[in-house]
């Protein structure tokens, strides 16, 4: 099969945790649309965005879901655990309240999600530096507990927003078969979406 008739060589599933308004669907829209809103976006339940990205040497299809930080919809965004090779779980740098829930989503990291699933934290809303709760040092202490790779993020800036997407498909590419004819498990993530999602959104 040739590069032009394959449009990719490995699907990742990637999933986005964290409390409300941390903003895990700014970054999502920055790093996919490559746009910004002020406006706050309030996920319902799941939905989702695909990026197909060129990574050491392999057209990777990133399939990257965004789950909503409320209580009321934990169960829906606990059954998303499974299945994901990579999990991207957000702080907000000026709420030390969504840092301190920090142990508790890695918590359900591990009751819920694949035991090998790799993992980022990232510290978002870096340009707020003078409404900062959390300290960078906190932030990259937390992630070397649990032994994770560390970003501080802006989405409306666009400070390492790509940096910290690449770093985790790579981290789950390196464990991955990358011969499309064994990636069952990829081909099997479309069938699991959310009665929330939206099927317009992943143009």
């Amino acid at each position: 099969m040739t590069s032009s008739s394959r449009p990719f060589d490995l699907q990742i599933k990637l999933l986005m945790i964290g409390d409300s308004a941390v903003g895990k669907t700014s970054l999502l829209l920055r790093y996919a649309n490559d746009t910004f809103s002020s406006t706050f976006i309030t996920t319902i339940g799941i939905d989702f965005k695909i990026k197909t990205i060129d990574l050491d040497g392999k057209r990777v299809k990133l399939q990257i879901w965004d789950t909503a930080g409320q209580e009321q919809f934990r169960t829906i965004t606990r059954s998303y655990f499974r299945g994901a090779q990579g999990i991207v779980l957000v702080y907000d740098i000026t709420d030390r309240g969504t840092f301190n829930s920090v142990r508790s989503w890695m918590a359900q990291i591990n009751d819920h999600a694949d035991a090998q699933v790799n993992r980022v934290l990232i510290g978002n809303k870096a340009d707020f530096e003078t409404a900062r709760q959390v300290s960078t040092e906190e932030g990259q202490r937390l992630a070397d507990e649990y032994g994770v790779k560390f970003f501080e993020t802006s989405a409306k800036n666009d400070v390492n927003v790509t940096e910290c997407f690449t770093t985790i498909a790579r981290e789950a590419k390196a464990r991955i078969p990358t011969d499309p004819n064994n990636n069952r498990q990829g081909q099997r993530l479309n069938s699991g979406r959310a009665s929330g999602s939206k099927p317009g959104c992943c143009k």
